[in-house]
């Protein structure tokens, strides 16, 4: 790690700031994620300032999502969230691959189940129609990053769940069924994650999840296609929104 001499005086930045921008800077040198910082006495000693001073140049990072303080462990180096754009024509695997990223997708679950409450609504369905629910868990570079409940109409779309095993959904509907899928609405929200998501991502079930509702329209004739709810790691993703 690197020292770079704190500036003090009329015209210098306030020295936390200073800090906090070597610490930065290092970070993105010589560290991975899951790795500690040098504890906090031992980052005061190293910059000379006391250790109110340092904690707030590390605040600065944790607001940032650089780094996490662990109770007993000190300050974890986390890994870059993910920026994710949402817009009308998103696919998940154009979207991050275009970032340099390797992307998967599996499917968890299926099955043939009755549509009630906000997916017979969203859907445009009768209360107890059928609908073809798929769960999928997305991964980038290996790791778990959101996991996926779709809905689609019963028995329209029976064959998707016969035959779609993984990969781009969308791209198989455009390649099986002639349709290309339009966003129609999105509603985003945050919540503590249920236990199988939890486990499903690899995650704490104190760290929330962000929680995307969304509706799916044929392009052409703006039919309700798909209802899909997705949970993304919150410390893996930070959601971009675009017309």
């Amino acid at each position: 790690m690197s020292v770079r001499p704190i500036q003090r005086g009329a015209g210098s930045l306030p020295v936390y700031i200073q800090i906090s921008v070597a610490l930065r800077r290092d970070i993105q040198s010589f560290y991975r994620a899951g790795e500690m910082l040098p504890s906090e006495s031992e980052l005061a000693a190293r910059y000379n300032v006391n250790r109110h001073t340092l904690r707030r140049a590390v605040d600065e990072l944790v607001v940032d999502g650089i780094v996490e303080r662990q109770h007993g462990r000190g300050v974890c180096v986390l890994a870059p969230t993910i920026d994710y754009c949402i817009g009308q024509r998103t696919r998940f695997t154009e979207n991050l691959e275009t970032l340099g990223v390797t992307t998967d997708s599996k499917v968890i679950r299926k099955q043939i189940i009755t549509a009630q409450g906000g997916v017979a609504e969203h859907l445009q369905l009768e209360s107890g129609d059928q609908v073809v629910f798929l769960e999928t868990l997305r991964s980038v570079d290996a790791k778990p990053f959101c996991v996926i409940s779709h809905y689609l109409p019963f028995p329209k779309y029976e064959w998707v769940f016969d035959h779609y095993h993984g990969g781009s959904l969308h791209l198989f509907l455009e390649s099986h069924f002639n349709i290309k899928l339009q966003r129609k609405q999105s509603l985003i929200s945050t919540a503590l994650p249920e236990a199988e998501d939890a486990r499903v991502l690899n995650m704490p079930k104190n760290l929330p999840v962000l929680r995307v509702k969304s509706v799916n329209v044929s392009q052409e004739c703006q039919t309700p296609v798909e209802y899909v709810v997705t949970r993304f790691r919150g410390d893996a993703a930070q959601l971009s929104i675009q017309p």
